[in-house]
């Protein structure tokens, strides 16, 4: 069983930003990061694929954050710039095991076997 457990989350003003970090990772799994705002379905933010390491963004945050991870160390980073009030959030740090298509994305929450219980993130403008 893998527990993650998400640190960095706080309250941020518009502009300014934080970095998420999440462990432990595991170079044998997909990351991802989420969110989910009030009265929202929960959606991914970032991910980074097993093996090569290339990174997925929503459009949301294209050229805002950034998802990157260190294996020594068994963390995933989420850093994000520029934030904005829409940005606030609980975000979750999840994983994916087992099977998996190299060249493939996992974007969808249904996609991850595990995660961490959140870290809240609020932006005030």
């Amino acid at each position: 069983q893998v527990q993650l457990v998400e640190t960095g989350g706080g309250l941020v003003q518009a502009g300014e930003s934080l970095r998420l970090s999440c462990a432990p990772s595991s170079v044998n799994s997909h990351m991802g990061w989420f969110r989910q705002a009030p009265g929202k379905e929960r959606e991914v933010v970032a991910a980074i694929r097993r093996g090569d390491g290339s990174p997925y963004y929503a459009d949301s945050v294209k050229g805002r954050f950034t998802i990157s991870r260190d294996n020594a160390k068994n963390t995933v980073y989420l850093q994000m710039n520029s934030l904005k009030p829409e940005d606030t959030a609980v975000y979750y740090c999840a994983a994916r095991r087992g099977y998996y298509t190299p060249t493939y994305y996992y974007t969808q929450v249904s996609d991850y076997n595990y995660w961490g219980p959140g870290t809240q993130v609020t932006v005030s403008s």
